[in-house]
């Protein structure tokens, strides 16, 4: 294992950026359909589309991503342009990437040759692939996925803000480095410097990258890294009902607004966060629009989302509540000794 060395110059740090890339996670999550054994994270989720990809067929998007996946063909996943790209724009894209296919090497499989033959037309055989396999694979958990894509974001964002591109980095991933004006990678396959040369450099979240990091820095492709977000962990893990309020914030809020602000605990969509209480869009738009006019949530824009977030007001509020709620329900003696609380401290 080698180090790739980034070296940014001023104009590079200023175009440092973040995108999320739908047609992306498309290619890395066949690695976990092709090898879940070396992806645990990822592996309820192999389990329960394995049925549903036996039916579709999509043996070019398989031949384009070897396992064990040394390098993958810059066509196949073109970084994203815009920050927060659906997949058919993606998709858009990529078919005109024909210019490019003969240009890298993608082997010599057999489901290949429709696309080595004729470049314009295998490119849009691989877009109705990466179509089937998204409805099949990803689509009915792309709000869950896309959900964890725009929090790291969001936070990521706010540690360039208060810290410059050096606190971005500093806890990106164990492989990822910051030193002087240079970012090192460990990378299984390459080596050496590569100046980004005024590009800045594409930093894109990937749910299926884990537990690797994805590097693109040769020319004619945007400088890029895909990184395992925070929380992936919790990805899949199955969602207990939404916790009821503590009572004392439902009287000062009213029951359905202290819900929705305990449910704030991360960034989340009036449409997310409308399927998890049970109302409907327009109804919890409502009740987000007062708990913003009474300076209680945010709301950040992340691509064509919105996604709301309790302020350090609401915070506050919610741990005072459910620490009086605990302390409440374990009483204390007749010396006025407080309870003890599972997880508080001193």
């Amino acid at each position: 294992m080698g180090d790739v060395e980034l070296a940014f110059s001023v104009a590079d740090v200023a175009n440092t950026r973040f995108a999320i890339s739908p047609l992306w996670e498309v290619v890395a999550s066949v690695r976990v359909v092709k090898n879940p054994a070396a992806h645990a994270v990822h592996r309820p989720w192999a389990e329960r589309v394995r049925p549903r990809l036996a039916r579709v067929r999509w043996p070019m998007l398989s031949a384009l991503v070897p396992v064990p996946t040394r390098s993958i063909a810059g066509f196949v996943c073109p970084p994203p342009s815009t920050s927060a790209p659906d997949l058919a724009t993606e998709l858009a894209a990529l078919r005109g990437m024909a210019r490019h296919v003969r240009g890298e090497p993608v082997g010599d499989a057999p489901a290949l040759r429709p696309l080595l033959d004729d470049p314009e037309d295998g490119l849009e055989r691989l877009a109705a692939e990466i179509t089937d396999y998204w409805e099949a694979a990803l689509a009915p958990y792309w709000p869950r996925i896309a959900a964890l894509l725009e929090s790291d974001v969001l936070y990521r964002s706010r540690l360039l803000a208060e810290g410059g591109v050096a606190r971005v980095f500093s806890d990106l991933a164990a492989r990822v480095s910051w030193a002087g004006d240079t970012l090192r990678i460990r990378h299984r396959w390459a080596t050496g410097t590569r100046p980004l040369r005024g590009r800045g450099l594409l930093l894109v979240p990937s749910a299926f990258a884990w537990p690797d990091v994805f590097s693109v820095s040769t020319p004619p492709w945007q400088p890029t890294l895909r990184y395992t977000p925070r929380g992936i962990g919790t990805l899949w893990e199955r969602r207990a009902a939404e916790p009821d309020a503590p009572d004392a914030l439902a009287a000062v809020l009213g029951r359905t607004r202290a819900r929705l602000l305990a449910a704030l605990d991360q960034p989340v969509s009036t449409k997310e966060l409308a399927a998890r209480s049970g109302l409907s869009e327009a109804g919890a738009n409502q009740h987000l629009t007062a708990l913003r006019r009474a300076g209680l949530a945010s709301a950040h824009r992340a691509g064509r989302r919105v996604l709301y977030a309790r302020t350090a007001v609401a915070e506050a509020l919610v741990a005072e509540a459910l620490v009086a709620e605990a302390l409440g329900r374990g009483g204390s003696d007749d010396r006025g000794n407080r309870a003890v609380v599972p997880g508080a401290c001193c």
